[in-house]
């Protein structure tokens, strides 16, 4: 027997609504537009503990074109347009990803590439991949699920899957990535710091013809043995290559909850 609630909402949404609800799993509130039988409650703004002045320069609405919020992130995105490899390197919250992927969606809209591969490394941190449910596919989806959510803020997830699907976005592990060459794409190695200095290598020499890569990573949250991370040895050796961009950012560059700053100068 149905739950009450579902009973009462599929009597109010149309097939439309319903059909989306059971596959993606969320509601259209704009069905329920003008139903008296919905209260809403007035809601003046996101509540938050920060104080107003602190909270507000914080932008909530989508933006098409995505601008540097600080110097690190600002010389980031001024590398990634003169470079075709970038790695950018600095701890969490800087925002690394979402510019790495902001600007390959920006690439293929433009029409500069014609692909986006986005990869990380499925590393096992304290925990069995082989006690997740599924096959390979659903076994893996939890280490790429970052990337789906960073993708689906760009775009919506109606044309992610429609991109995935017609292979013009490919998500893959890297284990995947061995022995290939990606001509005319944009390239995201995202959580670098777990991968070994062999796997960045075969990373890094997957780069082809018309394509950008951006590697992004923060050597001091790797999951791997400090002697077995990669990132840090490779990115040193990099940074005498003239061609080659190496961004470090730092803690002033968080754009994440300001705690995060504050917990990682003391952590």
């Amino acid at each position: 027997m149905r739950p009450f609630f579902h009973a009462q909402s599929e009597a109010l949404m149309t097939k439309r609504a319903l059909k989306r609800q059971l596959r993606e799993g969320a509601l259209d509130l704009s069905e329920f537009e003008g139903d008296p039988r919905i209260r809403r409650l007035p809601v003046e703004r996101a509540w938050s503990p920060l104080p107003r002045r602190v909270d507000d320069e914080r932008d909530q609405a989508f933006v098409k074109t995505v601008r540097p919020m600080s110097e690190g992130q600002k010389a980031m995105m001024e590398a990634v347009d003169t470079h075709n490899l970038v790695l950018a390197l600095g701890p969490a919250g800087t925002g690394k990803t979402y510019l790495a992927i902001a600007k390959a969606v920006e690439a293929l809209e433009a029409g500069k590439v014609g692909r986006i591969v986005l990869s990380r490394p499925a590393v096992e941190a304290g925990e069995s991949i082989g006690f997740l449910p599924g096959e390979m596919e659903d076994k893996l989806a939890p280490y790429l699920r970052p990337l789906y959510d960073a993708l689906s803020d760009r775009l919506s997830m109606k044309r992610v899957r429609a991109m995935m699907a017609e292979g013009i976005i490919e998500i893959a592990p890297v284990g995947f990535m061995r022995g290939r060459t990606l001509n005319n794409a944009f390239v995201v190695i995202d959580e670098a710091q777990n991968c070994t200095y062999v796997q960045l290598k075969m990373l890094l020499t997957r780069l082809g013809w018309h394509s950008t890569m951006v590697v992004t990573g923060d050597p001091a949250q790797s999951d791997l043995l400090p002697e077995l991370s990669g990132l840090a040895p490779v990115a040193q050796r990099l940074e005498a290559v003239g061609n080659i961009a190496v961004v470090r950012l730092a803690e002033r560059d968080i754009v994440r909850h300001p705690l995060v700053a504050e917990m990682l100068g003391v952590l």
